[in-house]
Formats: structure tokens, sequence, C-alpha cells
């Protein structure tokens, strides 16, 4: 009598990841030793793509201190009457409206001489400028206050005055020392407070030779009328050339030929030159690292197959199908890569921040990069995995058995 034929057992999604992690735990030493390779393959794409990204940061912050993003826009003598065109009041809150625009403050020039005291005649005074500022003003020239403090709301108000360097080392005042008697100057005829001296200021050298007063103070004692000679502008950079084009008309829409805008650093240019060449070099040696991760990965996944092909025998001839088998080696080849990938993601990063740490960079990890990795290790060892499985999977479990 025949007996009749046997119906396979089917297995779920469940039972197949099951099984195919089984693999892992009953062999811990090949399976930390294959995602060894795979982690190392991925955390090398990580730290070439990763350690050139904190570098170029690095150089582009550098560059960015440069003032790459600084226009300076100034009004001009007018050759018929010898005087500056009157720009309008608001001109830095008109030009702060500008989309790209991120920062705008302004200057003036109020004509008065400082000197150090009032024993000093009015004829010997120290030739420097007395520049009326606006509060937001270090801001926009990347300046900041080695000693004291700069203009606020309150200050600008009072007769008070901030140094730049040159100013302060001319006037013999380089330090306002905190709870003791603050130094004085005078300005015209009248005593000003020495409140605080600027850090020197490569962006502005007008300012590092200047004196600067409050708006407010300046209209109160030194007649000031309220018209800025010199505007600092911060814009994104990308946008740089389309906001100078659109100043000296913002800024003097009467006559914006009075009106003079600086052009975009050299130094703007060069940052772009080396952000391509960087992005270009960054490029190549991905694809590299890509590959060289792939063939590794793609070595260990087929030795890992390979080596179990007595145990696909065994399960044949136990009654599974060439699909289950086939199943459960490629299921334990993804989560062998995924094991990996997230291992060397892991390492990548943590190399790519102490190298760029050790280098006083700012730490970059492109989340590209460690994506990309993780996704690469899956789809390289799942197809690295396919056709060693498959082929096996049509082997007979006599063919399976005697390979071993």
């Amino acid at each position: 009598m025949s007996r009749p034929p046997t119906t396979p057992v089917r297995m779920t999604p469940a039972d197949l990841l099951a099984l195919g992690l089984s693999g892992l735990r009953t062999r811990p030493v090949r399976a930390v030793l294959s995602a060894l390779g795979i982690a190392i393959g991925i955390a090398t794409i990580v730290m070439v793509v990763g350690v050139p990204a904190s570098g170029r940061r690095a150089l582009e912050d550098r560059l960015s201190a440069l003032g790459t993003n600084l226009l300076v826009v100034q009004s001009t003598f007018d050759q018929r009457t010898h005087e500056l065109p009157p720009v309008p009041e608001p001109a830095a809150r008109m030009v702060a409206r500008i989309g790209p625009v991120q920062r705008a403050s302004a200057v003036a020039n109020t004509h008065a001489e400082v000197r150090r005291s009032d024993r000093i005649p009015p004829e010997d005074g120290s030739g420097l400028t007395v520049l009326a500022a606006e509060t937001g003003l270090l801001p926009a020239i990347g300046g900041h206050v080695v000693s004291g403090r700069y203009l606020d709301a309150t200050t600008a108000a009072l007769p008070t005055v901030v140094l730049g360097d040159k100013a302060a080392t001319r006037l013999g005042i380089t330090e306002v020392v905190p709870g003791g008697s603050a130094p004085t100057v005078w300005i015209g005829s009248r005593r000003f407070t020495v409140v605080g001296v600027l850090a020197p200021l490569p962006l502005a050298p007008d300012v590092e030779r200047s004196v600067l007063v409050g708006w407010p103070a300046a209209r109160r004692w030194l007649g000031f009328d309220g018209h800025p000679t010199e505007l600092f502008v911060r814009a994104r950079e990308d946008q740089i050339e389309s906001v100078r084009s659109v100043l000296a008309a913002t800024v003097f829409p009467e006559n914006p030929a009075r009106v003079e805008v600086s052009r975009p650093s050299d130094v703007l240019a060069a940052k772009r030159i080396t952000v391509t060449a960087f992005s270009g070099l960054f490029l190549g040696l991905a694809g590299v690292a890509l590959l060289v991760g792939g063939v590794g990965v793609a070595n260990t996944m087929v030795i890992a197959v390979l080596e179990r092909r007595p145990e696909i025998g065994l399960r044949r001839a136990l009654g599974s199908t060439r699909g289950q088998v086939r199943g459960q080696f490629l299921v334990e080849s993804m989560a062998l890569s995924v094991y990996g990938g997230l291992a060397g993601a892991a390492l990548g990063a943590l190399g790519t921040a102490g190298y760029a740490v050790a280098r006083g960079w700012p730490a970059v990890i492109p989340a590209g990069a460690v994506l990309g990795g993780i996704g690469s290790a899956l789809v390289i060892g799942m197809l690295a995995g396919l056709y060693p499985a498959t082929r096996a999977a049509r082997l007979t479990p006599v063919e399976a058995l005697a390979t071993g």
C-alpha cells in the first residue's frame, strides 16, 4: 500500500526569522568574526566620509570667520556738493527686511574730536574717529569685548563710550577694571565714561581706530543728525550676490549711485573652490570604501553559506523545502549584515568623533554615510547570500551531505 504524499509544514515569517537567527546563536564565535569583517568595512566607509567632512567643516568655519558673508555699504561724497548723501535713518532696519540678510547694523561719523582729558587743547586731538554705533554692531562685524562691556539699550543713551582696539592703545586705556574707577575721555566739551574695550577687528579696521558712542547719546550731546554713513550686512553665502545687487537701492532709493557696496570677499571664492574640491574628493573616497567594504561583506557571506552545506542536506532530508532552506540562509545573512552594519556604523562614528576632537575640529557624522553604510551592508549581504543559498537549496540531500 502506497503512503499518502507528505505535506511540508508551512513556516511563518516569524518562524523563518527564528530559524535564521538560530544559526547565529549556535555559532557565536563564527558570527562575531563574520560580523567583525562587515563592521570593519562599514566603519571604514563612515570614517572615510566623516573625517574629511569634519575637516571641511573646520575649514569652512575658519573661512567664514574671515567675513565671507559680510558686505559693507558706504555712502560716497557728492562731487558737486562735497557732502555725504542723507542715507535714511532706518537704513539698517530696511536692509534687515531683505530675506537672505541675517544681520545688519550701522555706524555714523559724528565728526567730533576725542581727547584723553580736558587739559589737552582741542586742536591737539587724538586723530581718532568718533562713531555713533547701534547696539547690534558687534555680531554684524564679528567682534567681541575683551574688557568691560558693550553698549546696551541703557548705556547707549548715557555719556558712555566703547573703545576700538587701536583707539584704546592710543588713548592709553586698554582695560576697564570691574568695580574700579572707570576711565574717562573727553568728546567735544563733555566727559564720557569708558565702559568697554573691543578685541581686534580684522573685518572692520575703521571701527578698531574709533571711539563708539551710543546712537541716542550721539544725538543728544554730539549734534548727530541720525543718518548712518556705513552699514555692515551679513547675508547667506549662497545669496550674497543677490543681496549685493539690491543693497544700494534699498539703502538710498533716491539715488543708489551715491552708495557703494563692497564686493564679496575673495575668501568666499576660495571657500567655494575648496568645498567643490572636497566634495569631489569625498565622493571618490566613499566609492573606494564602499567597493572594499562590499567585497569583504560578500566574501564573508559566501564562506558562511558554503561551509554549512551539510546542514542544508540534513534539513532537506528531514523534509524542508527549497524555499525554506533558501529563506533560512537569506535571513541569517541579512541579520548578520545588519549586526555588522550597526556595529561598524557605531565604530565609524566614534572613530570620526575621536579624531575630530583630537584635531580640534567640529565632529561631523554624515547621516547619509551611516544609513548608507548600514543599507549597503544589508543589500550586499543579501546579494552575497542569495546565489550560494539558492544553489545549495537545489542540491539533493545526498549531494549536499556528500560535500561535508
